[in-house]
């Protein structure tokens, strides 16, 4: 009898964590933590705004302390004033974030954010579609399970 063996599937974050992790490092970020939960760390009022782009270190003198680093946003246009007001509030969070003080002030950079904007829904059926799908319903009693199945089929019919 044939035993299936251990599937060696992996998932994709395994696959490709150190390409991310090279190219987030590339932009000042030790992971890329910051990035993914952006809008959970400053909230979702600055984070429809404005976005990560990268944390630049000073370079460390020899003999001195470590000095903080300075975390660059992109800003949507209008939004900067705002964004720059709730400095304080944002660096306290990405702070609390990191749990130490690795963040001292932002740099904003007025551009159109990366992020993909949600697509828009697809049109619903045509309602004269709708009426004749509902017509060869006949069998179906429940008025509300005819009319979504009269729904459906048009937009079925429609692909």
């Amino acid at each position: 009898m044939f035993k299936p063996g251990r599937s060696s599937a992996k998932p994709l974050s395994v696959l490709l964590g150190g390409v991310f992790s090279d190219a987030f490092a590339r932009q000042g970020f030790a992971s890329r933590e910051l990035v993914a939960r952006w809008a959970e760390i400053a909230g979702p009022e600055v984070a429809e705004f404005a976005e990560p782009i990268r944390i630049q270190w000073p370079r460390p003198v020899e003999g001195q302390q470590t000095q903080p680093a300075t975390l660059i946003l992109r800003v949507e246009g209008p939004m900067a004033l705002e964004i720059q007001h709730a400095s304080d509030v944002i660096l306290q969070r990405v702070n609390r974030f990191f749990g130490w003080n690795a963040v001292a002030k932002l740099a904003l950079r007025q551009a159109p954010l990366s992020r993909r904007r949600k697509p828009k829904p697809p049109p619903g059926p045509d309602p004269e579609a709708v009426a004749a799908v509902a017509q060869t319903l006949t069998s179906v009693e429940d008025d509300e399970l005819r009319s979504a199945l009269a729904r459906l089929g048009a937009s079925i019919k429609r692909r």
